[in-house]
């Protein structure tokens, strides 16, 4: 691995230094940009060290001049070491999410809006928060003053994708930690050279003399379906490391402890209520609070969530205060000491001792639990079926839960759109109809979840209390702006269709230069806003305006062009 791990020879810019042009065209010219391509994937690098005088100490951040803020070098360092470690030697592996601070930061990416259009909701970039993924490891070394070897090697993401950035990390952090600082320059190298995550595709990433091979997953897929078991291997050698999901748990191995008490779960989840999550390591700590946070798929979690927490993070105060309701929060800690300080949340979560294992709350679940499930579940591991059938059967049946509770609000939603008919290209396009909660609960009787799902329960009451949690209110906003979006969309298409020259015959210049402005707005509109509207009648709209303009004296006609 030597050769793999030398510091690669080409002259390289720094992530900072301005381009050759001044102004890059969007699109493929920004991706020549220094660090664009590794940017797709990671904002940087991070080497937390434990030094006697201060602790944890940030080492090194790569590439060398991306700017991290002094609260968010602290907090990285105190979320990159187990907070309770046990004394244990070895290699572990956790996750945790930070809050950025310092205002909107620039990256070398561009865009993220062309992938969070196409990635499924659960999948975005995160605009205000970064994920680290962690390996950190604690060997016995006596030339050090403790005795021992004390280092972790940080991925810092805004991509969910637990999955590969974990198993790159047991690619690379071993040999990071034999060969130091030169490794990690060529391995940030070749990720400079990945393409970019683009939804549906499968790509090969190749790293260290390997080649990852993933699909990235796309809005269009089909809740549930697997992702694709063959892929193209052709002109691969060695075979790829091909990794089922880029972000998918085993999700079984993590709920088992609390299996009987997963309906309770997926409700708490789906009402975005406060929960810690009490685990003996980070690593069980991140795992089952990012279970959690997946378990409502394909329905957005729209709270706050920290997979692992410590009494030294900046956002400890807020978290502790008695003086008002607990936020709603997941959150994943390892220290005792929280069981005090947090004892007013209404919902405990203790994982990873046998006997203390389970849930403490006075919560009533509003359905029935699914012993149908939990018996096949059993009879799994007493027949030893193998961990990834548990979690797909698990995965199948939460993902049906769920469909069956957003489908009678997604047709509810649909009925508020107005008719196609009622939008006419020069008047603006109707509103949509106002969201009544009374009404939906009448469509209940006839078009319920009881058409989908046999559990039984107090629906209506899950309802009501699902209207008044960040999560309704996130799915809401994503629908009101879909369905707006297409509003403008038909209203184009209803303009392209008009006859224009007809319109204009009785109009005033005041009126026709009204108009030119207008359909320029809403061109700008649609392309800024990328509506789902065809190219083609962009270009027609164009047209539109310039036989407008045409008709226009030549005074007013300069003006335009110039405006």
């Amino acid at each position: 691995m030597d050769a793999l791990c030398s510091a690669d020879p080409r002259p390289r810019g720094r992530r900072g230094e301005p381009p050759v042009c001044s102004c890059p065209e969007p699109g493929p010219a920004a991706s020549l940009l220094p660090w664009a391509r590794f940017s797709a994937w990671l904002e940087c690098v991070c080497v937390v060290t434990f030094d006697l005088e201060l602790g944890q100490a940030m080492e090194l951040v790569y590439p060398y001049d991306f700017r991290l803020t002094e609260k968010e070098k602290t907090n990285i360092c105190y979320l990159s070491f187990p907070d309770s470690y046990s004394g244990g030697l070895g290699d572990t592996q956790f996750s945790f999410r930070l809050r950025q601070s310092g205002g909107q930061r620039n990256t070398h990416f561009g865009d993220d809006g062309e992938y969070n259009r196409e990635a499924p909701l659960t999948l975005q970039r995160e605009s205000a928060h970064y994920f680290g993924y962690v390996y950190f490891r604690q060997v016995k070394d006596s030339s050090m003053k403790r005795g021992y070897f004390q280092k972790s090697l940080v991925l810092v993401s805004r991509l969910p994708y637990v999955n590969l950035f974990q198993s790159l990390l047991q690619l690379i952090a071993p040999e990071y930690f034999d060969k130091l600082e030169p490794c990690l320059e060529a391995v940030c190298n070749e990720i400079d050279q990945w393409p970019p995550p683009v939804p549906g595709q499968t790509l090969n990433l190749p790293v260290m003399g390997i080649v990852i091979q993933v699909r990235i997953p796309s809005r269009v897929d089909k809740p549930g379906s697997s992702p694709l078991k063959q892929f193209n291997q052709e002109n691969l050698l060695p075979a790829p490391l091909v990794l089922p999901s880029v972000h998918e748990l085993d999700l079984f191995r993590c709920f088992q402890p609390v299996l009987i008490h997963i309906q309770m779960l997926w409700e708490l989840m789906l009402l975005g209520e406060p929960i810690v999550v009490m685990a003996p390591s980070p690593t069980i700590s991140s795992e089952m609070v990012l279970a959690l946070t997946s378990c409502l798929t394909p329905l957005k979690y729209c709270c706050d969530y920290r997979p692992y927490f410590t009494v030294h993070d900046s956002e400890f105060k807020e978290y502790t205060t008695r003086t008002q309701a607990p936020p709603n929060i997941v959150v994943g800690v390892t220290n005792p000491f929280f069981i005090k300080t947090l004892q007013h949340w209404p919902h405990l979560l203790r994982i990873g001792e046998l006997k203390m294992s389970g849930i403490y709350t006075s919560y009533k679940t509003f359905l029935h639990k699914d012993k149908t499930l939990i018996k096949r579940l059993l009879k799994g591991i007493q027949r030893k079926r193998p961990s990834e059938v548990q979690s797909a059967l698990l995965r199948r049946h939460l993902l049906e839960l769920t469909q069956s509770f957003i489908i009678p609000l997604e047709h509810y939603i649909a009925s508020l759109m107005p008719l196609q008919r009622a939008i006419t290209p020069w008047k603006n396009p109707p509103q949509i109809r106002p969201f009544r909660q009374e009404d939906f609960m009448k469509t209940l009787e006839h078009a319920g979840p009881q058409l989908t799902c046999v559990l039984k329960g107090d629906w209506l009451g899950l309802y009501r209390r699902f209207f008044k949690s960040p999560n309704f209110d996130g799915w809401y906003r994503q629908r009101h702006k879909e369905m707006t979006q297409k509003l403008e969309a038909l209203h184009l298409e209803a303009i392209c269709e008009a006859n224009i020259v007809a319109w204009m015959k009785d109009k005033s210049e005041v009126e026709i230069v009204d108009l030119v402005l207008k359909l320029r707005e809403k061109l700008i509109r649609a392309r800024c806003h990328h509506l789902p509207v065809k190219e083609e009648t962009l270009q027609r709209v164009g047209l539109y305006i310039e036989t407008v303009i045409g008709s226009l004296p030549e005074d007013l006609q300069t003006v335009l062009h110039h405006h």
